[in-house]
């Protein structure tokens, strides 16, 4: 078979369509606008709008209509910028699949799938597109998404050869002719398809919604009261309009919705250049709050590099070293080799194919054919392939856990207890062990299921597949942030033990099989979990229950896994890390990362990047809260106070308030790297409350003092017999240096600002630039001056705002020495 060529893929593809669900980008589009249009300060700044436009104030009308596409203009590059974001890792995480083409055995992106293609099916592998069953060997497909029955069903190249995009290989392979892709699918025409992320709620995004929903409501009462004061002492309706508008919009914290969103598509298209795939954004939030880390030994923590160091002879009852000089026993190799597939993907099953090639006198695998296969399963799991030649001779081959085997075979006490004890030997050192036994079956159909078999123990093979190099400071560098580090394996608890002892995962000797977890009680269990990190013989039930016991416990639990019996347990899981490599579909699919590389080490990365994303929103929140004080203030205070001047600010001023801090918010502190300590500190606990009191106290003192000192300089000024307008210019000039100023102190808040300097940030330079910018345009431009009715001051006075924005602000860097000196 070779399949298509690359001219006959191009015209399937323009004439059947591609193998992607349509996407209406028009929908997207008016979605956006749509969110965009109900924001609360959009509306705001419409009814400003139009007020201007009906008094006949055009110059202010149209200020505020750039205002609104500004404003517009923003949230749309912001959400289109993050859904990108989005698309880019969900484009990268899509499946893959196996196809012939030209002759030769590729990998593609399902979506690249075209009619006519032949795609290899394998188990474990989730269905690409529709067809037909060219070749099937012991084949089976779960359709639970289709027909709602969860059971397998058995497909053969005969008269049950339909197969269907979406749905599940249980067991066995296939090789299948495409016949329908995309919307064409049984999949796509019942409408199952994913047109779009659902991205759920967290307990973080659902605090954020409620402060702000929240602050509307403050808002709008706080519109009415200061809409009838306005007009109770001046009779002027508009102008009270105007004032009521005015703190409306200051009172709006519409920056931290946008830079949640911003923080976690950012951070997640972040976290994919240290090849982590992350499935949807939100799960960044959670990464910095793992306590717990549940890992598989094999490929994980070890190199999966496997390579067959021992092999045991039931017959002569010797242990053989394969680099040695003694009789390798052929037997042993072989029908461990006729137990493995015959196109092997795992690595074990690859070093008994390389080994057999290297020992064999003469090659038989042309010679047989695979006529039934049993696969891995059992408890023990154990896996049995029957082969047959065209003389009628029959193998029947199986290999698995040792104990697995003996409990099938014809052997003494003493002879099974001589095998688990040369198990446990090389288990001690290390090395994962299988059994290997020749099946004996003299009926003429074979039996529903392998256990049904009896079987001549054959012998041992002892595998070595050392730790990778890193893992020893990978697993410090969780301990030292706080996180335990649990091992959960299929292997011998002696080999678990060995392994973690090579790389110092920290245990104290206890280890729980899988039947001591299942005989446990929920309580019981919850409690040893506490103190055991090892766990050996384990199998996805017991998996599922040891997650849901660390999850009782208030853990927040990371999950890897690799196949197909790990769906549950990294669906269970609070974060659910898939192996890229060597994961099957359904792993991967369950997951909620995709480690691409494999490599643990990354994890590490990961939670660095969550918490810094964390502790760097915020800071970003506790700036608004910080730099929206003193604008609702300064609009509030001089009306409530009945100051001479009190209508300081117009909307024209908040709006470019707004428009300064925003991109503050979220565009320097997203960039702000992660500070010293950050993973030297036990993780948050999930769910509690963002800002904590004190936090919070300190961000309203903030704003509470530039206020003070804005408003200060202001009544000092009026006392003085200074106009409206040099108050308001003194006002709005301390008001933007105290923005620059909050900005720097805020980048810590535990460092000096001397120290955060030194950050790497290379917008912040930027920002702070054109803020002076600014600040020199509505001091010295006519036009800008008039816009903002404003005036030139002279350098005493501006010296007089720069001092006392500073002052305001920079008070928090002796809370910081003294923060410093009770830390020391």
């Amino acid at each position: 078979m070779t399949g298509l060529d690359t001219r006959q893929v191009e015209l399937s593809r323009q004439q059947n369509g591609s193998n992607s669900i349509d996407t209406n980008e028009k929908r997207l589009l008016a979605h956006v606008l749509k969110e965009v249009v109900l924001e609360p300060m959009f509306i705001l700044l419409l009814a400003a709008t139009i007020i201007y436009f009906l008094v006949g104030q055009y110059q202010e009308g149209f200020i505020m209509l750039a205002a609104i596409f500004i404003v517009a203009g923003i949230s749309i590059f912001q959400e289109y910028r993050s859904r990108n974001a989005v698309q880019a890792l969900r484009k990268i995480s899509a499946p893959r699949a196996v196809v012939i083409r030209n002759g030769v055995t590729v990998q593609i992106a399902t979506e690249e799938v075209v009619v006519n293609d032949l795609l290899l099916l394998e188990e474990g592998e989730v269905v690409a597109a529709d067809g037909l069953i060219i070749l099937a060997n012991d084949f089976s497909l779960n359709e639970s998404i289709l027909t709602g029955e969860s059971f397998a069903v058995t497909k053969t190249a005969g008269d049950n050869n339909s197969v269907y995009k979406g749905t599940l290989v249980t067991s066995g392979s296939a090789t299948i002719q495409v016949t329908a892709v995309g919307n064409k699918t049984m999949f796509g025409k019942i409408g199952l398809s994913l047109q779009e992320i659902t991205i759920v709620k967290t307990p973080l995004q659902q605090q954020i919604r409620s402060f702000v929903r929240n602050m509307v409501w403050i808002g709008g009462i706080a519109f009415l009261i200061v809409v009838g004061f306005n007009y109770f002492q001046s009779g002027d309706l508009v102008q009270a309009f105007l004032q009521g508008l005015t703190l409306a919009m200051s009172v709006l914290p519409e920056e931290i919705p946008v830079a949640f969103s911003t923080f976690q598509a950012l951070g997640a298209f972040r976290l994919l250049r240290n090849n982590i795939i992350v499935k949807q954004p939100q799960y960044v939030e959670t990464l910095g709050s793992a306590t717990v880390i549940c890992t598989d030994k094999t490929g994980t923590i070890t190199q999966n590099k496997m390579s067959v160091a021992f092999l045991y002879d039931a017959t002569t009852r010797q242990s053989v070293p394969v680099s040695g000089t003694g009789d390798i026993p052929e037997t042993v190799v072989e029908y461990a080799m006729w137990s493995s597939e015959i196109n092997p993907f795992d690595p074990m099953e690859k070093a008994i194919h390389e080994l057999y090639t290297v020992i064999a006198t003469t090659d038989k695998r042309p010679l047989f054919k695979q006529v039934h296969e049993y696969p891995i399963g059992g408890k023990p799991p154990m896996m049995t392939h029957i082969f047959n030649d065209e003389k009628g001779e029959t193998i029947i081959a199986a290999k698995g856990g040792p104990e697995a085997i003996a409990q099938r075979s014809d052997l003494s006490p003493e002879n099974i207890k001589q095998i688990e004890e040369q198990a446990m030997i090389y288990a001690r050192q290390g090395f994962r062990v299988l059994g290997v036994g020749k099946g004996i079956w003299k009926e003429k159909n074979w039996p529903v299921t392998q256990e049904e078999f009896s079987f001549e123990f054959l012998g041992l093979v002892a595998f070595q597949d050392p730790p990778k190099e890193n893992m020893r400071q990978t697993i410090k560098t969780f301990h030292d942030a706080g996180i335990e580090v649990k091992m959960i394996t299929g292997d011998y608890a002696e080999t678990a033990v060995a392994i973690a002892n090579q790389v110092e995962l920290g245990h104290n000797n206890e280890v729980l099989t899988g039947n001591e977890v299942l005989h446990l009680t929920a309580t019981e269990l919850q409690k040893r979990v506490k103190s055991i990190n090892i766990y050996a013989r384990m199998f996805p039930e017991a998996k599922l229950k040891v997650i849901d016991a660390l999850k009782e416990n208030g853990e927040v639990v990371a999950m890897t896994g690799d196949g197909v019996n790990d769906g549950p347990a990294l669906k269970a899981a609070h974060i659910g890390i898939a192996m890229g490599q060597r994961g099957s579909e359904v792993a991967r699919s369950a997951a909620s990362l995709i480690l691409s590389d494999d490599d643990l080490g990354h994890m590490t990365e990961a939670v660095a990047i969550g918490r810094k994303i964390y502790d760097n929103l915020k800071k970003a929140i506790q700036y608004i809260v910080s730099i929206h004080i003193p604008i609702i203030l300064i609009v509030t205070l001089p009306l409530l106070l009945q100051w001479q001047f009190h209508d300081l600010f117009s909307p024209v001023h908040v709006i470019f308030l707004e428009l300064i801090m925003g991109p503050t918010c979220s565009i320097i502190y997203e960039n702000e790297p992660m500070e010293p300590g950050t993973m030297n500190r036990p993780p948050r606990k999930m769910g509690t409350t963002f800002l904590s009191v004190r936090q919070l106290l300190i961000s309203i003192l903030q704003g509470l003092i530039i206020t003070a000192g804005c408003l200060g300089a202001g009544y000092y000024l009026m006392q003085q017999g200074a106009t409206e307008t040099t108050i308001r210019t003194v006002v709005f000039t301390t008001l933007l240096f105290s923005n620059i100023f909050l900005t720097l102190v805020n980048r810590s808040f535990y460092y000096s600002v001397f120290t955060t300097l030194a950050y790497k940030n290379r917008l912040v330079p930027l920002i702070i630039g054109i803020t002076l910018v600014f600040i020199a345009a509505v001091l010295y431009i006519p036009f800008m001056q008039k816009l903002f009715s404003l005036e030139q001051l002279p350098f005493s006075l501006i010296g007089v705002c720069f001092f006392t924005a500073l002052v305001s602000t920079w008070w928090l860097e002796l809370w910081k020495i003294f923060k410093r000196k009770k830390n020391a």
